[in-house]
């Protein structure tokens, strides 16, 4: 694929532009999660009622991302990113302002869609910035996605602890992720010029290229079901199964996303010095040698560092997948995009059940055995980031090269 021309200027203008975007995805979905149990108590919603509800985000983000593929290649990320960025800042209060079940069920599929589409663009942007960029720069992006999750969390909290009311603390914070998206947007990535037929043709075989972004799917698949156990059930288990205080549970997520956010403004480095499938080789088995280890010690303090060690392995695999399929010649980086983050999604949401089913039938502590027989899965998969790579991708370079700022081939 060929990349309009570039100056180091308009790439380092792209980059913090992509880099507002991934920021602002991740307060507005953090400030919305931190704000469900006040749009829980103001709408008197039982649990399994707040949960059908839920559901609205989650067939919102899938039906957004079968979406996304045809509207990047007919109007490019650059531009069905600026337009769901502000569709999700406009999506954003409309939860906290539903007066009845069925409204918030609309006002979630909306949010859910927005977001899903946005999800899928601003990573199609962040490839295109990489590829003139000529380094690896896409986990960092994903950090920031991190950071802005962390910034509005705590937002949130801060608001629900002063009594400020969902709509209000949800409408602040779309205004401003508004016009810092709207601003952004100018300078994001204009979008690579479509293939030439003949480049196209010399590619690999179809059947190749449909298995290779299925075997790249499945890594992604495999790393959000351990994003979603610990989402779900590192707390559970600390507090369940180990009988610590309250307090200790909770810092079982908040050690895992630490360590998550660290991996992944890490990265970028560790990308460019051992390449990509070698990095997700030895991030996946510190993730299988991390958490074994703590489940077979099984001791609160043996727990947190496993589930640090999932963080930070997990923190590079996605970002590399996506790098990966978005780089694949012969493949449209929108419509690998879009199949990736359905695939990861599905991970993300068939995970917890699936752990908590096994820890029915044995115990939880064989549930989390699940997220390490998968991450083994990874182990065998990892050459698949290599094989996904095009070749005007960036690639490990030794230390101390470094690559020039030029249009990607």
């Amino acid at each position: 694929m060929l990349a309009p021309p570039a100056s180091a200027g308009d790439i380092a203008r792209a980059r913090r532009a992509v880099s507002v975007m991934f920021v602002a995805n991740g307060i507005a979905f953090a400030s919305w999660a931190a704000r469900v149990p006040a749009v829980r108590e103001r709408l008197a919603l039982r649990d399994g009622a707040l949960g059908l509800a839920l559901l609205g985000v989650a067939v919102g983000a899938m039906l957004a991302f079968r979406a996304a593929g045809p509207l990047i290649a007919r109007f490019g990320s650059r531009r069905v990113t600026r337009v769901s960025a502000v569709l999700l800042c406009a999506a954003l209060p409309l939860p906290a302002l539903a007066p009845s079940f069925a409204a918030l069920v609309a006002a979630l599929l909306l949010l859910g869609a927005s977001n899903g589409l946005m999800d899928v663009a601003m990573n199609a942007q962040a490839v295109e910035v990489e590829q003139r960029h000529r380094r690896p720069i896409l986990a960092s992006f994903h950090g920031m996605f991190s950071l802005g999750g962390l910034v509005g969390a705590s937002l949130g909290a801060l608001a629900a602890d002063r009594a400020v009311s969902p709509a209000a603390h949800l409408f602040a914070v779309a205004a401003v992720l508004a016009a810092a998206v709207t601003a952004a947007g100018a300078a994001l990535s204009a979008d690579a010029r479509p293939e030439a037929p003949a480049t196209a043709a010399a590619g690999a075989p179809a059947e190749r290229r449909s298995t290779r972004l299925l075997l790249l799917g499945l890594i992604a698949f495999c790393s959000s079901i351990g994003e979603g156990a610990m989402a779900n059930w590192s707390a559970v288990y600390l507090r369940d199964e180990l009988h610590t205080t309250a307090a200790v549970a909770a810092t079982g997520y908040a050690v895992f996303s630490l360590a998550m956010l660290l991996g992944r403004f890490s990265g970028d480095g560790l990308t460019q010095r051992f390449g990509a499938a070698r990095l997700v080789r030895a991030a996946a088995l510190l993730v299988a040698a991390g958490l074994g280890a703590a489940l077979l010690v099984n001791v609160p303090i043996a727990m947190l560092l496993g589930f640090a060690c999932v963080g930070a392995g997990l923190s590079v695999v996605v970002p590399l997948v996506f790098r990966a399929g978005a780089s694949a010649p012969g493949v449209a980086p929108g419509r690998a995009l879009s199949t990736l983050a359905t695939m990861s999604y599905g991970g993300f949401l068939v995970g917890p059940p699936a752990i908590g089913l096994v820890a029915d039938l044995l115990t939880l502590r064989g549930g989390l055995v699940l997220v390490v027989a998968l991450v083994l899965v990874i182990v065998v998969l990892a050459p698949a980031v290599a094989r996904g790579s095009a070749a005007g991708a960036p690639a490990a370079c030794p230390p101390g090269a470094r690559p020039q700022a030029v249009g990607a081939h």
